[in-house]
């Protein structure tokens, strides 16, 4: 059996004159986190759940933020004798914990804001629009930090859309603060609340489901496993692809076993290093395990029907 592992970085390091992943992140979340206790307390003093609903979606991107941060961090971790593949899987529990975090959340929201429209409470409309307007200037502000690098980073990308959605968000609490202003209509603010559960519920409902499916070691979104088949069944020499699996190593590095017939014999080294450079540069798949068969009729791989793990 042969063996190569391929590690790319996943942040670690500034690219041209940008700003170092790792600094963006810790501007972000201490941004972030002092908007979060100014909108909440400003929420309670104004008695309105639309800004109190929004500094609980701002949380969910500040844990949102960590997660990515620590991601990035530990995809550096090295292994050890009990954790052979590190500290990586680490990153898909917090994804589901969050993700069950702000389920509660919602509904406790959703379940205040319900009642307040048979008991609509006074708010303080003015206060909304300035707070709320401070939110969309940080998002706005946070998302300009992963501008540059969205594009080459798969959580870096994720950072940057969550704080576009946010400021989206926050945009809403202002117009129905000026709203209220105008119009004195306090059922609004529940209204305003609810369909901010809706946003965060929209968003949530993906990171469980795909949070749960990593858990459950399901090929990663991104990678199509017929696809990977295809690629390993057309390599020179191969005559069969079986025992082929792909899973999520953390939220940012896939891995690969598969079983190759290759009657000729051991194709070398170079060919092993070259698969798992295509693996990683046309798959996303970071650290490949393949195992060479000669296809002998009297030593038939245990593994090599389908139903077999």
């Amino acid at each position: 059996m042969s063996h190569r592992h391929v590690h790319h970085d996943h942040g670690g390091r500034a690219r041209g004159h940008g700003l170092a992943p790792g600094r963006a992140f810790a501007i972000g979340v201490v941004l972030n986190t002092a908007f979060v206790v100014v909108e909440a307390g400003v929420g309670f003093f104004a008695n309105s759940l639309a800004l109190i609903a929004d500094a609980a979606h701002n949380l969910s991107d500040v844990l949102g933020l960590l997660l990515a941060w620590g991601a990035a961090s530990l995809a550096q971790r090295a292994p050890s004798t009990r954790f052979t593949y590190g500290l990586r899987a680490s990153t898909i529990m917090a994804a589901l914990a969050n993700a069950v975090l702000l389920l509660v959340a919602c509904g406790g929201i959703a379940w205040e804001a319900i009642g307040r429209f048979s008991a609509p409470a006074h708010t303080s409309g003015i206060l909304m629009v300035w707070v709320a307007t401070a939110g969309v200037v940080i998002n706005a502000a946070t998302a300009a930090l992963f501008l540059r690098d969205r594009t080459r980073d798969l959580n870096i990308r994720g950072a940057y859309l969550h704080m576009v959605a946010d400021a989206a968000v926050s945009l809403g609490v202002v117009l129905a603060g000026a709203a209220i202003l105008a119009t004195g209509w306090a059922w609004l603010d529940p209204v305003v609340s609810l369909v901010i559960v809706a946003a965060i519920l929209y968003g949530t409902w993906g990171l469980l489901r795909d949070s749960l499916a990593l858990s459950m070691q399901a090929v990663p979104n991104g990678v199509e496993p017929m696809a990977v088949r295809a690629h390993l069944a057309a390599l020179p020499g191969v005559a069969e692809v079986h025992d082929l699996h792909i899973w999520a190593m953390s939220t940012t590095e896939n891995a690969l076993t598969a079983h190759l017939v290759m009657p000729a014999g051991h194709p070398g080294d170079a060919f092993l290093n070259a698969l798992c450079r295509n693996l990683a540069e046309r798959f996303g798949i970071h650290h490949a395990t393949v195992q060479i068969e000669v296809g002998d009729t009297a030593e038939r791989c245990e593994l090599e029907p389908e139903h077999r793990v």
